[in-house]
């Protein structure tokens, strides 16, 4: 083993570097004059094998690399709020820092203002708050007692304003900075999973009200290319009522991020009135970034999911997508020679799935407070096969999929969700916070739905083949039930200023109108009222209602149920 060890080849981003003492896998070299990082993957007696972070040109056989005896890490402070960040969470706000070779240690020269929340001699435990930073946006940013310490504090910094790597607090010996840093792929301890089981209520309809998701859950939207899987996870982005979103862009193309970004900083956050970007992390790693801080990006971020979890905040990690997470292990092992398996995929695909997905979760902290992370992920498979290892892979370990489907997509119903190729595991359980709070008939409701639905689209294909004329009545009933649900409940528009976003009791009065109106159309038509009258009956308002009138405006809704019943007694009496 060599005391300076040295570059011996270069073939790209995979370096390979003469031995040292003490070299572990997954460690950090930096490499050449301007220390770029790359991680050692692979240990062959006296030869190291290390994937690098950043382009590697100019680096050639005989120059330095120098070993930095620590996993790939991620700087967590208070600047975290309201930023932009590469795959390994270096800012991209003012320039594109992952072009300068070896700006991996990056720094804050921000001041910030704490204020302390103990004081010298009390006794603390681990993820207890030691003080809050202030001025960092709507939420207070807090510093915590590490993972690893605790008992009496020695020392808490007066309110004043500090450099964000400035000691503010000794705990048993511990000193306690501002910012930390963590290794992204070790999941942060928490106390205790919590039972309790509450709704994250995400104001797209059919969401909530069909294949609702729970804080601390996890759920994947598989769906082929022009499905609206990038404009749905953004809309999710902007309503869904979590204190924290990071939003992480893996692989995705530039232009998409820039809109988002843009988005972001433009919409007025409903919560608080300012800007919705104060409460967001984005993390930009977009295709022509390196491989493998595309591969990192999405542990950088429910790393910093877990981070704000900690601080007793419900954190909302979106990945978009997946599969280019996929695609990036998919190069990485070959780089590596390992075995592959499913369609080149590494052998490990399920395995690295689930250990991503499973650090979802609503949780105790260590310090006692409640938090979640909850972890949605786009899947774009090739050629919309949803039979592919990804796909197939991801779904055994999320909580809800939200299948997007072509033909919806093709025909203009947005959220292209399929009620027919979805699910949601926690649909029970949460029937029961949601009646006990939003809406007591959400279970009966969402079932009668499902049925409407499956008994719409099973008459749709008969109807293909024989005609509507050719049905009963109470099928033709059937197939108008079916129309009003899609079109005036489940259709949802993201360009609209009211009806991007839905409350969960708009939702709840949009259904129970319809279905009240596909009630009365049951009765007419048991007491020998055509359906074709039924039919010509003009049902647009209660179809327009959803896009008409804001999104808590739930008389509205109530408003024309009235009017559409009455329309349907001046039928029975003129009969």
């Amino acid at each position: 083993m060599s005391e300076c060890p040295r570059i011996l080849r270069v073939a790209g981003p995979l370096v390979e570097v003469e031995g040292f003492d003490g070299a572990a896998m997954n460690d950090l070299i930096a490499l050449g004059k301007h220390a770029s990082p790359a991680e050692i993957i692979a240990i062959r007696g006296d030869r190291l094998t290390l994937q690098a972070y950043e382009y590697t040109g100019g680096l050639g056989p005989g120059d330095a690399a120098e070993p930095l005896r620590q996993p790939l890490s991620a700087r967590l402070g208070p600047d975290l709020i309201g930023g932009v960040f590469d795959g390994l969470l270096r800012p991209l706000a003012t320039a594109a820092t992952w072009l300068t070779p070896g700006a991996y240690q990056q720094h804050d020269d921000h001041r910030w203002h704490f204020r302390p929340a103990v004081t010298v001699g009390e006794e603390v435990v681990a993820g207890q708050v030691l003080g809050s930073i202030t001025d960092c946006g709507p939420l207070d940013y807090r510093v915590l007692v590490p993972p690893t310490a605790g008992g009496r504090v020695e020392m808490i910094a007066a309110e004043d304003d500090y450099p964000a790597d400035s000691v503010v607090a000794t705990v048993d010996g511990v000193p306690v900075s501002i910012t930390t840093r963590w290794p992204v792929r070790i999941a942060r301890p928490f106390r205790a999973r919590s039972t309790d089981i509450e709704p994250l209520h995400t104001g797209q309809r059919v969401l909530d009200l069909l294949f609702p998701v729970a804080k601390g859950g996890s759920a994947a939207a598989p769906g082929g290319f022009g499905t609206g899987k990038t404009m749905m996870l953004q809309q999710l982005a902007k309503w869904c009522d979590a204190d924290v979103i990071v939003y992480v862009g893996c692989g995705e193309r530039g232009n998409e991020m820039a809109d988002v970004v843009a988005e972001m900083s433009a919409l007025t956050d409903p919560r608080t009135g300012g800007r919705l970007a104060d409460r967001t992390v984005i993390i930009a790693n977009t295709s022509n970034m390196p491989m493998m801080a595309r591969e990192a990006s999405i542990y950088t971020g429910v790393t910093v999911g877990e981070h704000f979890r900690d601080m007793g905040y419900h954190a909302v990690v979106i990945a978009d997508s997946t599969s280019r997470w996929a695609e990036a292990l998919r190069e990485f092992a070959s780089r590596t020679g390992e075995l592959p398996a499913e369609e080149g995929y590494p052998a490990n695909l399920a395995s690295a799935l689930a250990a991503f997905y499973e650090r979802a979760g609503a949780v105790t902290t260590l310090g006692g407070a409640r938090g979640s992370v909850t972890v949605i992920g786009a899947v774009s498979p090739p050629g919309g096969d949803l039979s592919e290892p990804v796909t197939t892979q991801t779904e055994r370990f999320v909580r809800c999929r939200w299948s997007l489907d072509r033909d919806l997509a093709y025909s203009r119903h947005y959220p292209a969700v399929s009620w027919s190729g979805s699910f949601a595991r926690d649909a029970d359980a949460l029937g029961v916070t949601m009646a006990a709070g939003v809406d007591e008939h959400w279970q009966s409701h969402r079932a009668r739905v499902i049925e409407i639905l499956a008994e719409s689209d099973r008459l749709s294909a008969l109807t293909e083949l024989v005609g509507v004329d050719a049905l009963p009545a109470q099928q033709r009933i059937a197939l108008l039930g079916g129309q009003l649900l899609r079109e005036g409940v489940l259709q949802q528009s993201a360009l609209s200023q009211n009806d991007a976003y839905c409350s969960p009791e708009k939702t709840a009065a949009l259904v129970e109108a319809v279905l009240a109106v596909l009630d009365r159309c049951r009765k007419l038509v048991a007491a020998d009222i055509p359906a074709a009258r039924i039919e010509e009956l003009d049902f647009g308002p209660l179809i327009r209602v959803r896009e008409a009138t804001g999104p808590h405006d739930t008389a509205a809704a109530q408003s024309c149920r009235d009017k559409t019943l009455t329309a349907l007694a001046q039928l029975e009496v003129s009969q």
